[in-house]
């Protein structure tokens, strides 16, 4: 279906999803440094290229917001 919304705000900012990620599905490495932490947040591009990890999901959301990217909850 190719539905034409024109009543839409449009949004120039780019789309990034963000993600909770099982501290134990992290590689060693970043094990290590998510110490204390069961779940993290990850920020991705649309492609699935993981820009950031942050502790908190509002952190996630600040960050994307402060790059100027528009953050969307992956469930």
């Amino acid at each position: 279906m190719d539905v034409k919304y024109p009543n839409l705000p449009a949004d120039e900012r780019a789309i990034v999803y963000v993600r909770p990620v099982l501290v134990a599905d992290l590689p060693d490495e970043l094990r290590a440094q998510a110490e204390g932490f069961e779940t993290i947040y990850a920020v991705h591009r649309p492609n699935g290229d993981r820009l950031a990890l942050v502790a908190d999901r509002k952190l996630a959301f600040a960050l994307a917001r402060q790059h100027d990217m528009a953050p969307v909850s992956v469930h």
